[in-house]
């Protein structure tokens, strides 16, 4: 070996304390993938809201919690409400792996999810905004706008927190417009098929785009085939096996006590207006004139698609469903954004005098939808007591049902009944099919068969165990 050799390495500085032999961090993989940071974010935000709500899932979220239960002991069945949908079942049957943990698991689920939908909407609205780097801050007051503004639609908390899978549906298909733009058409097939899987409105959508892939991108082409068969077997295949019909889900929803009986389009209409305050609605007017001018075919797109999931709703109310406000949500977060980009164009503009126009019209809509948002949060707070009633009423259920021997002996002694609204409650709690838990108490009381009635009052609950012939469900109340 050469003395210039041994010179070399004697005077070579020696390696940092630790570093020879420290195995790659996590630093590059958060660097290349930072949505792992968002999405862990969100799930610890999401856990911390749902145990300071208190608050528990409503009569259709249940009924899903229900069917996992029932698919792991084979005896689902899906003629009862609520009317089958797939998305929650891609959840609540894995959930159901873990007992009563099932309902935190798919609340905090609904939560993360439906936050995720904030960060879609402000990257939209960020990116739609096209702001030069002068001017970047018009895009980042465009993206904050719409992350506020979409948590701001009319009852979009209380679904959130009564664990709904509207507000899901609402991140998937901004998810789906947001990968889109991104350059990313695989991943917003995935999520508008995901989206299908909860409200029909998306299959129209989701099948221009499956013919747009089809032509444009060949690769895609097993994607599509093999979601469009996944969306037909879980839609319609499992209620073939389930239920009366594999259109159980259209027939359940017909005849919906919420339905317009008259004024249908103008009634349907109303209530998406409904979900958005006045000065949001002009500024996507504006937003969608600055789109005219510029020739922007991205945002008139999504107005278009807004449009159009609108008429759809239309078409279904006319048919007899219910075209309720929540089921146009999708078109309010979409109409969120536009009016988002809106406030971003005008923000962007010169610092003369249509600058100074601009900001002043910003200024003067954000203060108008002030005392509506302040005005709706006193709402949420309001229902959010209700809720918490709600859910110590639903503890007492379960406090109830262990002091008398637990679930199985219960469930053998007749048809259980309480009140319509704890329906879906009484069956996750006695894990039993919903469509085994009656709400009719007279005619069940006079066909002389045995029953159980859970009665809901002010302290508790009131259990009444009437014409009992076996000895284990003799002694229980009268």
């Amino acid at each position: 070996m050469s003395e210039s050799t041994l010179e070399q390495r004697s005077v070579a500085p020696a390696p940092a304390r630790g570093t020879a032999s420290r195995a790659p961090g996590a630093g590059p993989l958060i660097r290349k993938h930072p949505e792992l940071i968002i999405a862990a974010v969100l799930l610890v935000v999401s856990t911390l809201i749902v145990v300071w709500a208190r608050t528990r899932p409503g009569f259709d979220p249940y009924g899903w919690l229900v069917w996992g239960h029932q698919t792991l002991t084979g005896s689902l069945d899906t003629n009862a409400a609520p009317s089958w949908k797939p998305l929650p079942y891609l959840f609540t049957v894995p959930y159901a792996l873990f007992g009563h943990y099932q309902v935190w698991l798919w609340m905090i689920t609904v939560v993360a999810v439906s936050l995720a939908g904030v960060v879609f909407a402000a990257r939209i609205a960020y990116r739609l905004t096209d702001a030069g780097p002068e001017r970047r801050y018009a895009a980042i007051a465009a993206g904050a706008f719409a992350g506020l503004a979409l948590l701001g639609i009319r009852d979009y908390a209380h679904y959130v927190l009564s664990s709904q899978s509207d507000p899901m549906i609402v991140t998937l298909c901004l998810g789906a417009i947001d990968c889109h733009l991104s350059g990313r058409p695989r991943w917003a097939f995935v999520l508008g098929a995901l989206a299908s899987l909860g409200r029909p409105e998306v299959w129209p959508f989701v099948a221009a785009y499956a013919i747009w892939g089809w032509r444009t991108i060949p690769a895609m082409r097993t994607l599509i085939v093999a979601s469009v068969a996944v969306v037909l077997a879980l839609w319609f295949g499992i209620p073939a096996l389930t239920s009366r019909s594999p259109f159980v889900a259209g027939t359940n929803a017909l005849g919906s006590g919420r339905a317009l009986h008259s004024g249908r389009v103008l009634g349907t209409i109303d209530r998406f207006l409904d979900l958005h305050e006045t000065p949001l609605e002009l500024l996507a007017l504006i937003s969608v004139g600055f789109a005219l001018a510029r020739r922007d075919r991205a945002t008139l797109a999504i107005a278009a698609g807004a449009v159009a999931w609108v008429i759809l709703e239309i078409a279904f109310a006319l048919h007899g469903w219910p075209g309720l406000p929540r089921y146009m949500f999708e078109a309010a977060a979409v109409m969120v954004v536009i009016a988002a980009v809106g406030v971003g164009r005008l923000l962007a503009e010169p610092p003369r005098l249509a600058g100074v126009a601009g900001v002043a019209l910003v200024a003067v809509a954000v203060a108008l939808l002030v005392p509506p948002a302040l005005s709706r949060a006193r709402i949420e707070r309001k229902d959010l007591r209700v809720q918490r009633a709600r859910t110590k009423q639903i503890n007492r259920l379960a406090g109830t049902i262990t002091s008398l021997g637990g679930a199985a002996r219960l469930r053998g002694c007749g048809e259980p009944l309480t009140r319509l609204e704890y329906q879906t409650i009484l069956a996750w709690e006695l894990r039993v099919n919903v469509s085994r838990v009656g709400f009719k108490y007279g005619p069940a009381i006079h066909s002389r068969r045995p029953v159980v009635l859970f009665t809901p009052h002010a302290r508790g609950w009131k259990v009444q165990a009437l014409h009992q012939r076996l000895p284990e469900c003799v002694g229980l109340p009268r």
